[in-house]
């Protein structure tokens, strides 16, 4: 069978070959603590898997709108509108089986053998993926360390040309915790007006994990983009619904059409009865939003502090997500050598900085959505590990 060329250049999400490695090394006994997954550790609150449960008894078994039901998206434009006065319409929101989707879209719509997409390294590795698969050339927007991992604007604009077609952003970010400053997005927007055919999509999913008095700054505050603004966000991180594959996108009134079709023809619509329960989500208590991001923020200190305890190791302080970025050159370890050596010999799973770009050498990604005793004990083993284990070679 002649499969087509597509194939030979889309990637992976090596999170979730972690994943399974570590349940394999599980199931023969081996004691595992998980800093791997980017995925709350938190229970999704009750209050939503009871509305998912009421509607199936309400008989909610069949085909929805593709473009999701109408008190859903209404649900996404008031929060968006409430959090961030941004004149959302609930005609431009789509509700979509995860956050994945809204980038496969984005970039199918732009990508092509000719055209060059702009996107974050280190960044989510699906990003340059499906850029790849596309067929069009991806430009990296290094994301550095002496940045606070916030992106550069002037970094980004100098990257663009004639050839540029689709700029992704995503703050706070993963795997770096950054979270870009109003100043920077200020800047980018502004030069982005020298460039009014290209479109933006801007990756929000973790906009309400932010700390230390900062303040997410959305692209849906600026108008002179609105009209070629994709926004990706959902429901995974904030409400502990990775499993459910719950996400929305908000796009412009001239490429509405254009996902509209593509999710009558791919998906046909959302879960029904997950869409009540994400309308739950975003119109009941959000207490334990509260409760788990406070929880997040203590850990997320707590996990830098015993970071920078470790020999070789130096981290500085993520200001969202629930990522910390640690630089690992000191140690002499190149970064994938050093989390696989982790997971098979220590039990900790952790990611190495390469599989998230080629600016990711000399970190590992620590996902703090785990306990903090979990976390104490796993930063117990590193030190050992490190302490006993001089790099190869």
């Amino acid at each position: 069978m002649q499969v087509v060329s597509n194939f030979d250049r889309i990637g992976e999400e090596n999170a979730f070959a972690v994943l399974a490695r570590a349940g394999e090394l599980a199931a023969e006994g081996k004691s595992i603590i998980n800093l791997g997954i980017g995925q709350p550790d938190f229970p999704t609150p009750d209050n939503i898997v009871e509305a998912a449960v009421r509607a199936l008894r309400d008989g909610q078994h069949g085909y929805t709108p593709a473009i999701g039901i109408p008190q859903l998206r209404e649900a996404v434009a008031t929060d968006l509108n409430n959090r961030y006065q941004a004149g959302v319409s609930a005609n431009n929101i789509i509700v979509v089986p995860g956050g994945k989707v809204t980038m496969f879209a984005a970039i199918l719509m732009f990508g092509e053998p000719g055209a060059e997409i702009l996107y974050p390294d280190p960044g989510f590795p699906i990003y340059r993926s499906m850029i790849e698969y596309t067929g069009a050339t991806p430009v990296p927007i290094p994301i550095r360390e002496e940045n606070g991992f916030a992106f550069s604007a002037a970094e980004t604009l100098s990257l663009l040309n004639d050839k540029t077609r689709l700029v992704i952003v995503n703050s706070p970010a993963n795997p770096c915790g950054g979270v870009t400053p109003k100043s920077e997005i200020d800047a980018l927007v502004k030069g982005l007006t020298e460039f009014p055919d290209v479109a933006i999509m801007s990756d929000e999913i973790y906009d309400q994990m932010v700390y230390d008095d900062e303040q997410h700054v959305s692209l849906l505050g600026y108008p002179e983009i609105r009209d070629r603004l994709i926004l990706l966000n959902g429901w995974s991180k904030t409400y502990a619904m990775t499993g459910w594959r719950m996400g929305y996108s908000l796009w412009p009134d001239a490429l509405f059409e254009n996902i509209r079709k593509l999710a009558v023809n791919a998906w046909s619509c959302v879960n029904a009865p997950a869409q009540f329960a994400a309308l739950e989500a975003l119109t009941g208590p959000q207490d334990q939003v509260t409760s788990m991001v406070a929880e997040f923020d203590a850990r997320r200190v707590r996990v830098v502090e015993e970071l920078n305890k470790l020999p070789g190791v130096s981290c500085i302080q993520p200001k969202g997500a629930f990522y910390a970025f640690p630089n690992i050159t000191k140690t002499g370890w190149k970064a994938k050598a050093l989390a696989s050596a982790l997971l098979e010999e220590t039990g900790v799973a952790t990611i190495g900085g390469p599989d998230f770009g080629i600016h990711g050498e000399g970190y590992i990604r620590i996902s703090y959505a785990n306990s903090t005793e979990n976390i104490l004990q796993a930063m117990g083993r590193i030190n050992e590990f490190l302490e006993n284990n001089p790099a190869p070679g």
